[in-house]
């Protein structure tokens, strides 16, 4: 007998800045709705594990998404997209996912990103917090003043050399397969577009003199960080929380960048107290 998973995929069209995407998600559960966006140059395969663990699909709709260009969501049909270089914004990134969740009628989801997802957790937190339950950061930090990152676009750099640093991030207790799961979904990416990424995360991206904006009275913000990243030391993210008022914090032992796919049992046992908390609020 066949034996099947409880998630589910399809595609919606999402017209976002007068072009239509085409863009492919998964979900599972019902109940509160639950938007996952997923690490630069990567897509929401990163999240399957949440999809299936039934602790959190009893209470929420947990929707997994692949941004525009990512996965399986395509470039868009009705543009000359290889006529430019790709390059994500920060307003179209914001834009993006608040036009989503209205194409799906959601009623004040909660939103859930990592990395580039959880420097615009923070972006929407400050800017559109009303539109969101409550907003969970993954990595993130109060700013990404990075030097241009060029070597993840170039002819002579593999995309098995993309997904070997992406394995530097990861925690060295972390089970190996799904470390080595979560390079296979990084050496599958189109070369512009992890590149193209990081134009937002190293460059639009900055919470200097703004973070203390953030209302945290209006719509709760958790944030998680692993204590082996490199990339965003929980040193990083306390210095966010310094910031803002209220924000609740936690350094994930034993966890690297990518907590949901590198480590997903034990990353569960830091997200669930927290969607149990949003839940019975």
């Amino acid at each position: 007998m066949a034996r099947f998973e409880s998630a589910v995929g399809r595609y919606v069209f999402v017209d976002h800045q007068g072009v239509e995407y085409r863009v492919y998600f998964e979900e599972s559960g019902q109940g509160i709705p639950l938007l996952l966006q997923h690490t630069a140059g990567s897509d929401g395969r990163q999240y399957r594990h949440l999809l299936e663990d039934n602790a959190i699909t009893d209470h929420y709709r947990v929707i997994a998404y692949d941004l525009p260009y990512h996965g399986k969501s395509v470039p868009p049909t009705g543009i000359d997209w290889w006529s430019t270089r790709y390059k994500l914004t920060r307003d179209w990134f914001m834009g993006f996912i608040r036009q989503f969740a209205r194409t799906l009628e959601l009623d004040k989801p909660v939103f859930m990103g990592c990395s580039m997802g959880g420097q615009v957790a923070i972006d929407l937190a400050l800017e559109h917090a009303d539109e969101f339950r409550a907003i969970i950061g993954l990595e993130s930090a109060l700013n990404s003043h990075h030097n241009e990152i060029t070597q993840f676009d170039h002819p002579r750099i593999s995309n098995e050399a993309k997904a070997a640093m992406m394995y530097t991030i990861m925690a060295p207790d972390s089970p190996e397969h799904y470390k080595r799961e979560t390079c296979w979904h990084y050496s599958q990416g189109a070369p512009p577009v992890f590149n193209g990424d990081l134009h937002y995360y190293s460059f639009e991206y900055d919470l200097d003199g703004k973070a203390g904006g953030i209302d945290t009275d209006q719509t709760p913000l958790y944030l998680l960080t692993g204590e082996y990243d490199w990339s965003v030391w929980p040193e990083r993210t306390e210095e966010l929380v310094r910031e803002v008022p209220g924000a609740k914090f936690q350094r994930m032992d034993g966890m690297g960048h990518f907590p949901m796919c590198e480590n997903p049992e034990a990353f569960k046992r830091y997200l669930i107290p927290i969607l149990n908390e949003i839940a019975s609020s």
